[in-house]
């Protein structure tokens, strides 16, 4: 879904069990390369964190998220929409200087990780904001987005999305985005695009690029899930792919913290540990299912649905999130499920920050 829906309705943990603090977390690089933040507990136009939103965040143990900068679909002014958002980004980070550190460098993570700061990267879910006037990727660097997503779910003028059924890949003018994007050393995002699409993208792509949140179609046959075949190309030019935790990992919209292990291990299998990581598509807070956050999520699928953007499975009811890890410590208690698996130490180093981190560096340098 959006990383702002998911910020808009954090909430407090569930429940104070947690799971045994392994030291090896504590001291790890754990990225969540595609979520949201924000803070529940104040009026929505407030920018400066709450002490309870932050230590709230402090508590989860995640180094970096990269959230989204709108908008997404298309819309009749992308570019004057995009401009707002990120312009509403940078006075969030501006009220926050002791708490957020936006991320321009790999070198950038380590040093929040030193400071104690949250590392925040922002980047896009659609490239509609750019079309065919290509100097604005130049422009998007410049105000610190770094990662450039091709589509969203429907067609642009660069392809086809997750949903169309044409599957029609990439356009002329999509082959060249893809070669600005790297030319401007930003990150490659090929999340919601259309199955051609992808497998075109990746064939095109000569940097490492990424599928920061997804999951196996091999397992969950839909159309936001990847095929082996384009996760295997993703790995084989240095990429990573990551898993969401999201309704689309079984047909019925509902999955089980039993169906995410699978998703991972699928394409831990497929691509190599090297190459697989997660992006929650969640707020990094966990969300608490009361009748006010359900009335606003239900408001913002109703939006969706409306404006065709959203993917099947997605209904008034189903909401973005797995209900087994909707808490403060679910991605220490992720870990943890994994490594009753057999997963190593070293190996969950590479699934929860170490990987991405790799190509964060590959794509920004520092």
């Amino acid at each position: 879904m959006l990383a702002g829906s998911a910020a808009l309705v954090a909430a407090p943990a569930m429940g104070k069990a947690k799971a045994a603090k392994a030291s090896w977390y504590d001291q790890a690089i754990i990225i969540d390369a595609l979520g949201g933040v924000g803070d529940p507990y104040g009026p929505e136009d407030q920018l400066r964190l709450s002490d309870r939103a932050w230590n709230e965040m402090v508590e989860t143990g995640v180094t970096l998220l990269r959230d989204t900068v709108f908008p997404v679909g298309n819309v009749a002014d992308p570019w004057g929409d995009y401009q707002k958002d990120v312009a509403s980004k940078h006075n969030i980070l501006n009220a926050n200087p002791d708490r957020l550190a936006l991320v321009r460098t790999a070198a950038d993570i380590l040093k929040a990780k030193r400071e104690k700061k949250f590392a925040w990267v922002m980047g896009t879910q659609d490239t509609s904001m750019v079309g065919g006037e290509l100097d604005r990727l130049a422009q998007l660097k410049k105000d610190g987005v770094m990662t450039v997503q091709l589509t969203y779910n429907n067609r642009n003028l660069s392809g086809d999305g997750a949903l169309e059924q044409a599957n029609a890949g990439l356009s002329k003018l999509g082959r060249a985005t893809i070669e600005r994007i790297e030319a401007e050393k930003l990150l490659f995002d090929l999340s919601h695009g259309g199955a051609r699409t992808m497998a075109e993208a990746t064939a095109q792509a000569k940097r490492p690029l990424v599928i920061s949140h997804t999951g196996a179609r091999a397992l969950t046959d839909h159309p936001r899930n990847t095929e082996d075949a384009t996760i295997k190309a993703v790995a084989d030019k240095g990429g990573v792919v990551g898993v969401y935790f999201m309704p689309f990992l079984t047909l019925d919209s509902h999955p089980k913290g039993t169906d995410l292990l699978a998703h991972v291990e699928h394409v831990a299998n497929i691509a190599g540990e090297d190459h697989v990581g997660i992006g929650t598509d969640n707020g990094i807070l966990p969300t608490i299912l009361d009748p006010e956050t359900k009335k606003k999520m239900d408001e913002w699928q109703a939006q969706r649905i409306k404006a065709g953007i959203a993917s099947p499975g997605e209904a008034i009811g189903v909401y973005p999130l797995i209900e087994d890890y909707n808490s403060i410590d679910r991605y220490r208690r992720f870990a943890d499920d994994l490594a009753k698996r057999g997963w190593s130490q070293a190996r969950l180093e590479k699934l929860m920050g170490g990987n991405f981190l790799r190509v964060y560096k590959d794509a920004w340098g520092g």
